[in-house]
């Protein structure tokens, strides 16, 4: 029996879960939930997921979210490469170290940036202060930073010279400013030769299969119709400013 994956490909987390489920044959049924249409407010998915989030996992009469926890699942579950999500103690500790600090590390950093490129001023029409753009690109560069000295240094990948799951966790938050256009690769000769080592492993087909979406952000923004927003307009306006 197949795996239903409930996914918004502008969304990180669904990414890398639908890249690491492709990339390893594992059987699934892709179910698209759009987050700009609010159909993560739907009776039927809050039986899927009662917290509302994609992704979302149902593998016959088991739901569950978060996309950590789901990647772990399904390298446990179907047996996935031991380099994925390793079986020795360290190796797995540093996976699971990358992935502890990536949500308030990276994600805060490269989500926010997509917001005030592209959200704010075209969908919703809020003008970004020039300094509060400065300090989100600070705060990023800061991140990045912490990426490639901590977790990189001279290595292949996060934990070694095999691909694991912390990987793409990784490329995924990276890639979100990239397609709003800030070039966090320009200058970052180890995070740039880094990409393209993830996207060698995972496979260049796959990988542009799971960003068509966001990296056709910049248009796919002038369509979004903002009064279906509206009401979440004054709370992304609080966070992100």
């Amino acid at each position: 029996m197949a795996l239903e994956l409930f996914l918004d490909m502008m969304s990180q987390p669904c990414r890398s879960v639908y890249m690491f489920a492709k990339k390893n044959n594992i059987p699934v049924e892709v179910k698209t939930v759009s987050l700009m249409n609010g159909e993560h407010y739907t009776e039927e998915f809050g039986k899927i997921n009662p917290i509302r989030k994609v992704p979302a996992l149902k593998d016959g009469d088991f739901c569950m979210g978060e996309s950590v926890a789901m990647l772990q699942y399904m390298a446990e579950r179907f047996k996935t490469p031991d380099h994925w999500f390793p079986a020795d103690l360290q190796k797995r500790a540093r996976v699971n170290e990358y992935l502890c600090w990536q949500p308030t590390g990276i994600r805060m950093h490269g989500s926010k940036l997509l917001y005030l490129k592209l959200m704010l001023p075209i969908v919703f029409k809020v003008e970004v202060p020039e300094q509060k753009m400065k300090d989100a690109l600070e705060d990023l560069d800061s991140s990045l930073k912490v990426i490639e000295d901590t977790f990189l240094q001279d290595k292949p990948f996060i934990i070694g010279d095999q691909i694991s799951i912390a990987d793409l966790v990784a490329v995924v938050e990276v890639m979100q400013p990239f397609a709003a256009g800030v070039d966090v690769f320009k200058d970052r000769p180890r995070l740039s030769a880094w990409k393209d080592r993830v996207v060698q492993a995972v496979g260049k087909e796959l990988f542009d299969e799971a960003h068509e979406s966001i990296m056709g952000a910049k248009e796919a923004v002038k369509l979004i119709d903002s009064s279906k927003l509206e009401h979440f307009k004054p709370r992304i306006i609080r966070l992100m400013l």
